[in-house]
């Protein structure tokens, strides 16, 4: 099959974490799909950080793997540690984390991506869109191919007009050592798209082998380390390396600021804005100037390498300077550098451009995912992907698009919050984003999206067999705790033993199973729990979710009445081509907002930054409510 006579159901341009995502659920759905990457060696190269997850972004990958996606299964395959954070808190909080071995995350994905079938992938760099009229119908290469599509999805990280700076020092690129890209902006323009400017950056990578360990705090990954993916046929860690915790200092401090006048950040050379939570070390010295240090994770790059990551550390400031400076921080007094770190700028489109499919507003059958807007992070990208690729396929299958609600997922925060509110620094994901939190757990992604999944034919039999089987364990389990009673001879010496008030009669378990002192392994001590565990195969999966439905039953069942409410809202459309400017009684702000934006309901119109309570009211009776 030729690529000059082939017309291809979906062309995806670029091969990060969100091109991968995409590629391979439009492949998956059945749609004939061209991967286009500048370097096959790249594919899903991890350019910043070695790590999948953490706050909310866990949960995020969490969904992707429910729905049939791959960044946990390779986060998996591939992880050096895992760590569940937040397990303080209520499990609403609960976020997984894993370091990676960089090398080997990038070519897992390749090798899964080399065997799925109906997608094709190829080397070259994308320079040019092909329409015809309003739509797009292919692309052009930097050989001069041009390749046709039904659709084309977009994805290209910080590569569109990127530009790196280390000090004084610029020069394109998209990523250290690889080329920038450039013409697709300046075609996305010419068709009256709207571009900005983004900032991000990266830290120095060094050499373990210079660094003094026993300076530094271990940070060890979990005694029992759990997993991303939701098959059984993925693996926990058995060994895991540790990472490391250092802090700067006021001479430390001092050195960076030596250096500000040819910083980049200072000197008016980077005038776009970077990631508010990451930023950068001379942000932080220069934002939080009462604070004499700042953490530093030193974290492996993987099993086979000496190469370490000073997550904590990046900057745009004059190598000689994060020399000097990097040398005065505990256990780095004798430290090797590979790279130095570097700021790069690149193109985005203020996603506002977008429908809730990742379709733009200006270009029929056009998909955006990932950096490209306004984002940050790889499990943000990653799930841009994978709803950017199965809505292409699914639009030249002539089917409605995939759209999850803001209730439904993490995912569905995430494309909500960019399309109806947009973004002006770098996006990302945390829990407090999302109001229906409780709901959306990293626990129960695959009760929540499994069967969206299957009934897609992303998520496989396997995937759908195993979510049956848990709901019914744990429905199983809980009507036991619900039906079962203990006496107080059995239970007082545990309650006694936590702490908590003992039992004058017979009480049935879940009400003791309630109370926030006690674990259900507390329970596991009873011979009728331990029997009934036993015969039942139920696993510590099952034991949590039976914990949590236990324990917080009323608050998510309060949440989830929260949601059905404002839910109703979302049935309400507003026609295509409503005319705003013809409401009276409502605020020319938010008739501004609201051309812009163009919300397609009465639920998206409310969530838009400058329409209040009342515009929304006239909304309402001019449809009819």
């Amino acid at each position: 099959m030729s690529i000059y006579t082939t017309t291809y159901d979906v062309i995806v341009v670029g091969g990060g974490h969100a091109g991968s995502e995409a590629a391979a659920s439009a492949a998956n759905f059945g749609a004939r799909t061209l991967l286009i990457t500048m370097s096959l060696q790249n594919i899903a190269q991890m350019s910043c950080n070695p790590a999948m997850g953490g706050i909310a972004k866990g949960q995020i990958v969490r969904e992707i793997d429910a729905l049939g996606g791959y960044s946990g299964i390779i986060t998996d395959k591939t992880a050096i540690q895992f760590k569940m954070l937040n397990k303080s808190k209520g499990p609403a909080m609960w976020s997984p984390r894993a370091q990676s071995d960089r090398m080997r995350f990038a070519e897992e994905w390749r090798w899964q991506l080399e065997n799925i079938e109906n997608l094709d992938m190829f080397q070259d760099s994308v320079n040019g869109l092909l329409f015809k009229g309003d739509k797009i119908v292919g692309v052009r290469t930097a050989l001069g191919i041009e390749i046709k599509s039904k659709t084309v999805v977009i994805t290209a990280g910080t590569f569109l007009n990127g530009l790196i700076h280390i000090g004084e020092k610029t020069f394109g690129g998209g990523r250290a050592g690889e080329s920038a890209s450039t013409g697709i902006t300046e075609d996305l323009v010419a068709k009256g798209f709207e571009s900005g400017r983004m900032k991000t950056g990266t830290p120095p990578r060094v050499d373990a082998r210079s660094l003094d360990f026993s300076k530094m705090i271990e940070q060890p990954g979990d005694v029992i380390p759990e997993k991303f993916s939701y098959l059984q046929s993925v693996v926990p860690l058995v060994e895991q390396r540790s990472c490391y915790m250092s802090y700067t200092s006021s001479e430390v401090h001092e050195l960076l600021r030596e250096g500000f006048d040819r910083s980049p950040m200072f000197n008016g050379r980077i005038q776009s804005t970077g990631p508010r939570y990451c930023p950068s070390i001379e942000d932080k010295i220069d934002r939080f100037a009462s604070k004499d240090r700042h953490q530093i994770f030193v974290e492996p790059e993987g099993w086979k390498t000496n190469e370490i990551y000073v997550n904590g550390f990046s900057t745009s400031l004059p190598d000689d300077v994060q020399d000097a400076a990097l040398r005065k921080v505990a256990g780095f007094e004798n430290v090797k550098f590979l790279r130095y770190g570097y700021a790069i700028e690149y193109d985005y489109f203020p996603p506002t451009q977008l429908k809730h499919s990742l379709e733009t507003k200006l270009v029929e059958n056009l998909f955006f995912a990932g950096q490209i807007n306004g984002t940050t992070g790889y499990e943000e990208a990653g799930a841009q992907g994978l709803m950017a690729g199965v809505n292409a396929a699914l639009k030249v299958d002539g089917r409605d698009p995939f759209i999850l609600k803001r209730d439904e997922a993490y995912i569905g925060v995430l494309i909500d919050d960019l399309i109806t509110k947009g973004t002006e620094e770098p996006y990302r994901m945390f829990t407090s984003r999302a109001e229906y939190r409780t709901l959306l757990r990293q626990d129960n992604a695959d009760l929540r999206l499994t069967k969206k999944g299957f009934e897609l034919g992303l998520a496989s039999q396997e995937r759908m067999d195993r979510v049956l089987e848990k709901q019914v364990k744990t429905d199983l389990f809980i009507k036991f705790l619900n039906e079962t009673s203990v006496k107080p001879g059995d239970i007082n010496p545990i309650l006694e033993h936590k702490g908590t008030a003992i039992i004058p009669q017979t009480m049935k378990l879940f009400r003791i199973a309630a109370r926030p002192q006690i674990d259900l392994e507390d329970l596991v001590k009873l011979g009728s729990v331990a029997t009934f565990i036993h015969e039942n195969d139920i696993d510590k999966e099952i034991k949590e979710q039976a914990e949590i439905h236990l324990k917080y039953s009323g608050y998510i069942a309060k949440e989830k009445n929260n949601a059905d409410k404002l839910s109703r809202l979302e049935h309400v459309r507003i026609p295509d081509g409503f005319d705003y400017d013809g409401l009276k009684s409502v605020s020319i702000e938010a008739k501004q907002k609201l051309n812009k934006i163009r919300p397609t309901t009465i639920a998206q119109a409310s969530r838009i930054s400058g329409v209040s309570p009342s515009d929304v009211s006239v909304l309402l009776v001019y449809m009819g409510r």
